[in-house]
C-alpha cells in the first residue's frame, strides 16, 4: 500500500482478477484495509469454486434442499433475479452449467450440440427460489448451478463504495478487473476519466468522464479461444441458445449509479444487440451506454454527450 498524507492506494489479487483502489481522505489507509478484508469475505461467500461458500452449497443442494445463506448472498441473488426479470433472461445467474461445458480456461473446440442443449435445458433464473423468512435459497432442479461472474464484481464494487463512505471519504476509485466505481470527483474537483478498451486493437478507443458512478464494460475480447479451423468463441454466452452471443455488438459499456446494475446490464445488452439493448437501457433511468458493433461504429446515449471522448478514427452515433 502506498500512503501519502490523506491519500492511499493499493493493488491486490482477489475474486479471480487484479484489483486496484485509490482513496483520498484522513482515514484513507483504514478504508483500504477494510475494503481488502471485505473483498476476501465476499469471495468466500460468492465464489462457486470455494466448496464452503454460500453459492457452492446452493449448487450442491440443487434439486434436493434449501440452504441457509448470508444476508449479503441473499442481497446479491435478489438483485440478480430482479435484473434477470428486467432483461427477460438475457442475463441469467443460473448459467453455471453452460459456463462449465464451454470451459474457456482449457477449451480448444466448442462442446457438442447435444451437450449444449442439455445445459440450456436447466438454465432458468425462475428456478431460483429465495425465502425471506428464514433467509434460504433453493435451486429447483438437479444439476442447476449459479455463476455470479456477470454480477458479483458489481455487487462487491457497490459494497466497497459504502465502506469508503462510512470511513468519511468523499473521493475514491476502485477497479476490479475493469469493473470501475467512483466516489465523488477527483481531489481537484474534476471528473474521473475511465478508459474504454479498443475491442480489436491495443490501447483505448475512448474514455468517459464520471462522478459518483460506475463504469462496466463487457466485450468479446476479454476471454475467448480459437479452434483448429480458426473460428473464435468468446465467453459471453446467450442463455437461450447456449452459444456465444452473436448480436452484432462486440463491446458494451454501461455507466450508471449502481455497479451491480451496470455489471448485469452490460452482459444483457451485449446478448440482446443494438435495438433490444437500447430498449433495455431505457428501462433504468439515468443509465448511459457506449455500444460498439462489429464494424467498429460507436453508439452512445445522450447523457454522455460532453463527457465522452472517442478516437477520431471511429464514427460516433447518438442513440
Amino acid at each position: 500500500m502506498i500512503t501519502i498524507k490523506d491519500f492511499a492506494e493499493t493493488k491486490f489479487y482477489g475474486m479471480g482478477t487484479q484489483m486496484a483502489y485509490r482513496a483520498i481522505g484522513r482515514r484513507s489507509e483504514k478504508a483500504l484495509r477494510a475494503v481488502q478484508a471485505a473483498s476476501h469475505r465476499l469471495e468466500r461467500l460468492l465464489s462457486r469454486f470455494i466448496p464452503e461458500s454460500d453459492i457452492a452449497r446452493l449448487n450442491c443442494a440443487a434439486g434436493v434442499r434449501c440452504e441457509n445463506i448470508s444476508a449479503e448472498t441473499f442481497a446479491v441473488l435478489r438483485e440478480a433475479l430482479r435484473l434477470s426479470e428486467l432483461s427477460d433472461g438475457l442475463f441469467d445467474p443460473t448459467v453455471g452449467p453452460l459456463v462449465d461445458v464451454w470451459d474457456y480456461k482449457h477449451a480448444v473446440s466448442p462442446p457438442a450440440d447435444k451437450t449444449i442443449k442439455e445445459a440450456v435445458s436447466i438454465v432458468n433464473f425462475r428456478d431460483l427460489e429465495l425465502h425471506t423468512g428464514d433467509q434460504t435459497g433453493f435451486l429447483k432442479k438437479c444439476g442447476q448451478s449459479l455463476d455470479l461472474g456477470g454480477i458479483g464484481k458489481g455487487f462487491a464494487s457497490d459494497c466497497f463504495m459504502q465502506i469508503f463512505k462510512k470511513c468519511g471519504l468523499s473521493s475514491a476509485f476502485s477497479n476490479i478487473g475493469g469493473n470501475v466505481s467512483t466516489l465523488g470527483s477527483r481531489p481537484d474537483g474534476s471528473a474521473w476519466r475511465v478508459g474504454i478498451r479498443h475491442p480489436r486493437n491495443e490501447g483505448l478507443i475512448g474514455a468517459v468522464e464520471v462522478i459518483n458512478q460506475a463504469v462496466v464494460t463487457s466485450g468479446d475480447y476479454e476471454r475467448f479461444f480459437t479452434d483448429r479451423f480458426g473460428r473464435r468463441y468468446h465467453h459471453i454466452l446467450n442463455p437461450r441458445t447456449g452459444y456465444p452471443a452473436m448480436s452484432g455488438l462486440i463491446s458494451v459499456t454501461i455507466v450508471c449509479d449502481s455497479a451491480i446494475t451496470a455489471d448485469a446490464l452490460s452482459t444483457a445488452v451485449f446478448v440482446a444487440g443494438l435495438d433490444i439493448g437500447i430498449e433495455l437501457i431505457k428501462k433504468i433511468p439515468t443509465t448511459q451506454a457506449v455500444l460498439i458493433d462489429k464494424d467498429l461504429n460507436v453508439y452512445f446515449t445522450a447523457g454522455l454527450r460532453g463527457g465522452l471522448r472517442i478516437s477520431t478514427n471511429h464514427q460516433s452515433i447518438l442513440i
